[in-house]
């Protein structure tokens, strides 16, 4: 047994330091990136947000509204190949191509089948390997047997937190690895497993490791408000990947419902009686994808060998996406004249953190 005694720190424990900045402007800074890849050929430009896999957030409608800002978007695994395919000949016309898009896979002999029917389309070329231990071999192995059946794909893989582990998906075929194990909002690997890192170390160690071997990484989960996003770019992410900040808009998945909710106010009836008032609120569904609510809904049933690492909630409903994606990038843009970045890529070269203790006032709520 061993304890690393290093402190390890998330989103919430730390503050961007400003500095003195020739950026006059918001307007100012480039918040599009182009990304290499070790073993991908193309170039890709974009701002590294990607919607996350998750049955609720990587939905074709949150697709396309990513793509209309230049974002991305990983489309969940429980899409048909025969959906995905009219999904994206669609999808092509609309936005000239689907760079910006992955498809997900799992690493059973369905999941490859599947993958290689869309991928013979010649349709996209970007494939996200997913699953909730990315310390298992046959994460290494099925990296490695889909990198040389497709030489030239775009490979995202995890999920991970330790740089070793980075290094080894990288050199097997990786391009990005997916780094983040119970930051999501709705995951409780860490309460049922006790297995987890803060994510803001997390990014830290493994971009440092990924970029020595000429990879990258995407920090998965963990984002709460847009400045969580802009810490994880200065932390050395390439791509933040978002779950819950994308849950509960008209494009995510989930069910919406409808509650009557009585409150402490008194409505007036006519002259002589009162009651106490009763407002409509809508809400819509999120779940963790290792929840049992999922494993009933996409498995049939959670196996007896397992237990449920997520949870089922219940957000307010927050109308389209695409204020939130305005607000998201503000965020950044912001950041960057704060910090004097005038480049996306050069946010890292140009953060320093303090430590903290509180970074909010909260007397007025967390809003």
């Amino acid at each position: 047994m061993r304890i690393y005694d290093d402190i390890q720190l998330d989103y919430c424990d730390v503050l961007l330091r400003p500095k003195r900045s020739r950026l006059a402007s918001r307007n100012d800074v480039e918040i599009q990136r182009e990304y290499d890849f070790k073993w991908c050929p193309r170039t890709l430009k974009a701002t590294g947000i990607i919607a996350s896999n998750m049955a609720t957030t990587g939905t074709f409608a949150i697709a396309r509204e990513m793509q209309k800002q230049h974002l991305m978007c990983a489309l969940h695994k429980h899409y048909s190949a025969e959906e995905l395919i009219d999904f994206l000949t669609k999808n092509k016309a609309e936005f000239s191509s689907n760079e910006l898009l992955f498809i997900s896979s799992g690493v059973s002999d369905a999941d490859y089948e599947k993958i290689t029917t869309v991928l013979k389309t010649g349709l996209v070329q970007n494939v996200c390997i997913d699953v909730a231990n990315g310390y298992s071999p046959y994460l290494i192995d099925y990296v490695s047997k889909v990198r040389k059946a497709w030489p030239d794909l775009l490979i995202m893989a995890g999920n991970v937190v330790t740089g070793d582990m980075c290094e080894d998906l990288i050199l097997s075929g990786a391009d990005i690895v997916k780094i983040g194990i119970g930051p999501g909002s709705v995951c409780t690997t860490r309460k049922l497993t006790g297995v987890g890192r803060p994510q803001f170390s997390t990014v830290i160690e493994c971009a440092d490791a990924a970029h020595g071997v000429s990879g990258t990484v995407c920090a998965d989960g963990g984002c709460t408000v847009p400045g969580d996003i802009c810490k994880s770019f200065c932390a050395g992410a390439d791509f933040v990947m978002l779950g819950g900040m994308l849950a509960g808009h008209e494009e995510s998945g989930g069910e919406l419902c409808t509650k009557h909710i009585q409150t402490n106010e008194l409505d007036l009836i006519d002259d002589k009686t009162c009651a106490l008032k009763i407002e409509e609120h809508q809400y819509k569904t999120f779940y963790g994808m290792s929840s049992a609510f999922a494993q009933e809904k996409h498995y049939g049933g959670m196996k007896k060998y397992r237990a449920s690492e997520g949870k089922l909630v219940e957000l307010p409903f927050r109308g389209p996406l695409e204020p939130t994606l305005l607000s998201i990038l503000g965020g950044i843009r912001s950041c960057m004249t704060y910090i004097g970045a005038k480049r996306l890529k050069d946010m890292p070269k140009c953060a320093t953190f303090y430590r903290v203790n509180r970074q909010l006032n909260t007397i007025f709520g967390n809003e």
